[in-house]
């Protein structure tokens, strides 16, 4: 049972926040930015944040080309430019918040690897480069095939390397501790081990409630509440429009006389990786079976898991032997379009969800665009 101390004291809040992932953590301190003196609780469910936060890859991603002649087909030319300012803001604001040193930040472009089935975008290029010029003030990407040779990728697959000259790579797991720190900083309060069971938007504020191990409830009070769960958050708001979407992703030993550098792309993004202190990491997959591999679960699933073997031993490192030391995996959220769920969901609880995959990209910047609408 709680004590009248207990009550009257450490269950009060201005702003409670679902999720300690990116957008979560974002949401929290860009509110302290805005209301040094407010009191901000974030509730997470897990001991670790749960999803792709912790788990992803480490791209700061713009998209690369096939990415986004896939978005052209499903969006309007002006929404894609939307989403692409969107993960420019959210990237510059990241950068400024942590600093690149402080998460290995670096900005020194990636590369798209073009199979056979591709090839036909390249005569894209120009069009893509004219449209996305005015949003970042350069060509966005180069055909830069003459590179195949230095990276010893199976030609037989690879038929043309595009650079993308916008993206840049960080290490995730140093983001989000400097993410963490920031908002303790701050004086946010971070509760781990607490899954929320339900909300009551009570019009004059909002009760969040979060079960015990005992049986009985502890109900928050907050004047306002956001749900950054993203893939989860159909668990909270069960009519919200998105799909959970699973990412495979292994990690090899390290590789003697690697022959190449930075982050690469393959098939519209559905398979990505890069160098890691030595070792290739690779990614993706979700393509191979997308009824699967829309789940919660954080399970392998072991026949997308030997695809990614493949891949990584007859198209990436078809001369070097290696391998596979750690494997896991992450869960993202897609909707119809990229577009993220920025919205209120009812008069004192919002939502943004929905990255994407997107999220290292665009967190801070839905962070930002939550943390106006709780305090509007």
């Amino acid at each position: 049972m709680l004590s009248y101390w207990e009550k009257q004291s450490l269950l009060q809040y201005d702003y409670i926040i679902a999720g300690s992932g990116i957008v979560g953590l974002s949401t929290a301190i860009s509110i302290k930015e805005k209301l040094p003196a407010a009191r901000v609780l974030i509730l997470e469910k897990e001991i670790l944040p749960t999803g792709a936060s912790t788990k992803n890859a480490g791209f700061a991603c713009i998209g690369s080309l096939t990415e986004l002649l896939s978005d052209l087909k499903t969006m309007p030319p002006e929404d894609v430019l939307a989403l692409l300012q969107m993960r420019r803001n959210g990237l510059q604001l990241l950068r400024k918040r942590i600093g690149d040193e402080y998460m290995e930040y670096q900005e020194n472009g990636s590369h798209e690897l073009i199979g056979v089935e591709q090839e036909h975008t390249l005569s894209e290029i120009d069009k893509v480069n004219a449209m996305l010029r005015p949003l970042l003030g350069g060509e966005a990407f180069t055909l830069v095939s003459d590179r195949l040779g230095r990276f010893r990728f199976n030609t037989d697959y690879v038929k043309a390397l595009i650079s993308n000259n916008f993206e840049g790579e960080l290490h995730t797991g140093k983001m989000m501790r400097c993410l963490i720190d920031i908002a303790i900083a701050r004086g946010v309060e971070i509760k781990t081990g607490c899954t929320v069971s339900r909300f009551e938007d009570l019009q004059t504020g909002v009760r969040v409630v979060v079960p015990r191990a005992d049986g009985e409830e502890i109900g928050f009070m907050a004047r306002r509440v956001a749900i950054c769960t993203n893939a989860f958050a159909r668990e909270l708001m069960p009519d919200v429009d998105l799909q959970p979407g699973r990412g495979q992703v292994l990690l090899t030993n390290v590789i003697p006389d690697l022959p190449f550098r930075g982050v690469f792309h393959m098939d519209e993004g559905y398979y990505y990786f890069r160098e890691l202190d030595g070792r290739v990491l690779f990614g993706g997959g979700r393509n191979l079976d997308f009824t699967k591999e829309a789940t919660t679960s954080f399970d392998l699933n072991q026949e997308i898991q030997q695809q990614l073997e493949n891949r990584l031993r007859n198209i990436i490192l078809p001369e070097h032997s290696f391998m596979i030391t750690d494997r896991w995996t992450g869960i993202m959220a897609f909707g119809k379009t990229r577009q993220p769920v920025i919205r209120f969901h009812t008069r004192n609880i919002v939502s943004g969800v929905r990255m994407g995959g997107m999220g290292v990209a665009i967190g801070s910047a839905v962070g930002e665009q939550l943390s106006s609408l709780l305090t509007e």
